[in-house]
């Protein structure tokens, strides 16, 4: 730490640390691997875009059922660009 930050402060910053990792650490799991966390995550995002895409390609269908825009079909259902 600075040399110009007091005994006092330096201690209490280390334990504001150390109460952050442990409520990680309770949070993610004590001894949690972070490779399977970062493993479980990637399959979970995974997932979560093959539900996307096959949602896209059901509003691209539906879009051209109705002969309208996929962005008409969005606006229909109330979906954001975001969405």
């Amino acid at each position: 730490m600075h040399a110009r930050t007091s005994s006092k402060a330096q201690q209490a910053r280390i334990e504001a640390l150390q109460a952050e990792v442990n409520e990680l650490q309770s949070v993610l799991g004590e001894g949690e691997n972070a490779e399977q966390i970062v493993s479980r995550h990637i399959k979970s995002l995974h997932q979560y875009n093959e539900a996307k895409d096959a949602a896209q390609i059901l509003i691209g269908r539906l879009a051209a059922y109705r002969h309208t825009t996929i962005r008409q079909v969005h606006s229909d259902f109330g979906l954001t660009d975001d969405d």
